[in-house]
């Protein structure tokens, strides 16, 4: 932010003393546990925390008087249930809230992965389910946007059902090839990139990803199962030597991926 926006303030709160110091230790020195200073004169308010650490600080915005101009969104990886817990509420108070969900990132986590150029090129989902005025819904939109991303504005729902498919599901994959891959963890010894290239978001928070898949679970179990009879029909062409079927499944695939990498 302070390398693409130079003349923008940016204050950061953390409820632990600790990782206030580890991030001043960083480089970063406005950084502290005071919750009303960081909020207090603030255009732009930032959720970065769990889901469900989210409804206590909406109370804490309401508590500190945030009102007026100020604007409030979040960045996680849901977007329905922050919504109900704190839009509403916010909504309530008089205080503006959109969902943003900036689709960037990777498996490591904490100040130390943060990166300048993160946002630069990737998609970012705006979702206005408190039916805020297109202006205010601009004003985000410009500010993803100066951050180099691509912003897009849909609803919660329809963000909930597409990220199931395209992040939350993935991660499951990416898992279940990690346990059958590397049953026997020795034989990593021996993987190629293939193996890395597709189990490497398996290697991200298990407490995290845990919370991720609760919170959206109406949208990630139908491509779940569906993935499922996929992998058993696949385990049935193999078996039954149908080699013409199993290439058609394989060349369908292969098409969806090359198109992936030309939308890039």
């Amino acid at each position: 932010m302070e390398k693409l926006h130079p003349k923008v303030g940016v204050r950061m709160w953390a409820r632990s003393a600790q990782r206030v110091s580890e991030i001043a230790a960083q480089g970063f020195s406005h950084a502290t546990t005071d919750f009303d200073l960081v909020v207090g004169d603030a255009d732009l308010i930032i959720l970065a925390v769990p889901v469900g650490a989210m409804p206590d600080l909406a109370k804490r915005l309401i508590a500190a008087g945030v009102g007026g101009e100020q604007f409030v969104t979040d960045v996680g990886s849901v977007k329905v249930l922050p919504h109900e817990t704190v839009g509403a509420p916010l909504k309530a108070a008089g205080i503006r809230f959109l969902g943003s969900h900036p689709m960037a990132g990777s498996d490591q986590s904490g100040f130390s992965a943060a990166s300048p150029d993160l946002f630069e090129g990737a998609p970012c989902i705006l979702t206005n389910d408190g039916g805020l005025p297109d202006d205010d819904v601009n004003r985000l939109v410009a500010f993803w946007s100066g951050l180099g991303a691509r912003a897009a504005v849909m609803t919660g729902d329809e963000h909930d059902h597409l990220v199931a498919r395209i992040s939350h599901v993935p991660h499951v994959m990416a898992a279940i090839c990690a346990l059958v891959a590397l049953e026997n963890e020795e034989d990593g010894h021996f993987a190629g990139g293939g193996l890395r290239d597709t189990s490497r978001v398996a290697g991200g928070d298990p407490a995290m990803w845990r919370e991720i898949l609760s919170e959206n679970k109406a949208a990630v179990a139908g491509p779940l199962r569906q993935g499922a009879e996929l992998m058993q029909r696949l385990a049935d062409l193999i078996e039954g030597g149908k080699e013409e079927a199993l290439e058609a499944v394989l060349e369908e695939a292969q098409v969806r991926r090359r198109r992936l990498d030309n939308d890039l």
